[in-house]
């Protein structure tokens, strides 16, 4: 079994004024989804994990070589002021990404 090369994802927060049932509404309803995110940057247009009201979870593909696979996944929580605190995480989640000598073998391989 290979390991993957360690990545780290990109972290994003923002404060909206929007309370979190409306940008929840924003990031899980396709049809307001892909106004601002589109559905071709999507491997497929469900989820791959959903916590309503909380956090949602979709696999990504660039559009440009090498292709490359991501996961992209937002997280919501209620602020003090009554808007959301939006939690972006992105990370690399490809399997080309492991290194031609990161095998469980203990064999070298060239990299």
């Amino acid at each position: 079994m290979k390991s993957r090369m360690p990545t780290q994802p990109l972290v994003l927060k923002y404060e909206l004024d929007a309370p979190p049932e409306k940008v929840w509404r924003a990031i899980s309803q396709p049809a307001l989804r892909k106004q601002w995110l589109p559905a071709e940057a999507l491997v497929g247009s469900d989820p791959i994990y959903s916590l309503p009201g909380e956090a949602i979870r979709y696999p990504m593909r660039d559009n440009v070589p090498p292709f490359l696979e991501s996961i992209v996944t937002f997280q919501l929580m209620p602020n003090a002021l009554g808007g959301t605190t939006l939690t972006i995480i992105h990370g690399l989640d490809d399997p080309r990404l492991v290194a031609a000598n990161d095998t469980q073998s203990g064999l070298m391989c060239a990299a």
